[in-house]
Parts: structure tokens; C-alpha cells; sequence
């Protein structure tokens, strides 16, 4: 699944990383490779969870607005490599449920989106994963020339 092979690549660009270098933020962007696996897994929820299959997550996005898009890429100081990775697998072990139980043509659940189908967000979140994956490409050989992992 193209999907998988996305989110795979991006998990692959902090290995043999400390936590300090998954951390920085070697180019004009405020991006770093942690964060942005981070970023990665609260969509991954956002879309699959809530906007697909209409679940309520209590104290979660909608119901509890960020302070803007880049709120999803802020790291705090229980984040580390091990924690946000795991966090992001079981997002994709969710989303990976819903989409294995779900017609691709059907619309999604959440009522903001019911014009948009699992195929639109699934199509969606292959491009965001692609375009990210991108971006870690380049501060990971920025941090340490490392390339095509």
C-alpha cells in the first residue's frame, strides 16, 4: 500500500538519531524530524478517527480547537523518538482498521466532510505523507547527509 510505504519512510528518517539531533531544526523552517512525525500522527487520528469513521474524542480536536495549524508540530519534553513513534504507529493501526472496514466511495462520517469520501481522504493523506516525507528528506540531510531512507 502506497500509504504504508509513505509512513514508512518517514518513521525510517530518524533512525540512528539522537534525541537532540530528531529535535533540531537545521533549515529557515521551524520543522524538525520529530516534529513532524508528530504532525503526521495527529492528522493520521484527525482524519481516519474523526473525520472518516465520526468518532468523538473527548478533549481532542474538534472539540477542543488548536492555537493554529502549527500547534500540531509542537514538541514538548515528554515527547522523544520512542514515544511519538509509537504514537504514530497506533494511529496508523487505527486508521489502517477503519480503512480495511470501510467503502472507499462512501461518505465520511464527520458532518464537516460528509462531501468528501474515504477515497478523497485516504488519497489525501498519501499526498500529506508523500509531501512530508519530502521535508524530511532534507533536514535529515541537512542534519547528517544521510539520504534515501
Amino acid at each position: 500500500m502506497f500509504l504504508d510505504w509513505q509512513r514508512e519512510a518517514l518513521i525510517k528518517k530518524v533512525d540512528g538519531l539522537s534525541e537532540l539531533q530528531a529535535r533540531m531544526r537545521p533549515t529557515v523552517s521551524a520543522l524538525s524530524l520529530l516534529s513532524i512525525i508528530k504532525h503526521s500522527a495527529t492528522w493520521e487520528r484527525r482524519w481516519f478517527q474523526v473525520i472518516v469513521a465520526g468518532r468523538s474524542l473527548p478533549g481532542q480536536w474538534p472539540e477542543l480547537e488548536d492555537v493554529g495549524v502549527d500547534a500540531t508540530f509542537r514538541l514538548d519534553e515528554t515527547d522523544s523518538i520512542e514515544t511519538v513513534i509509537a504514537e504514530y504507529r497506533e494511529q496508523i493501526a487505527a486508521a489502517n482498521q477503519i480503512l480495511s472496514m470501510s467503502d472507499l466511495e462512501a461518505p465520511c462520517a464527520f458532518a464537516g466532510s460528509s462531501h468528501r469520501s474515504v477515497r478523497w481522504v485516504a488519497m489525501h493523506v498519501i499526498e500529506e505523507t508523500a509531501r512530508h516525507a519530502g521535508h524530511a528528506d532534507i533536514i535529515r540531510e541537512t542534519l547528517d547527509g544521510v539520504t534515501g531512507r
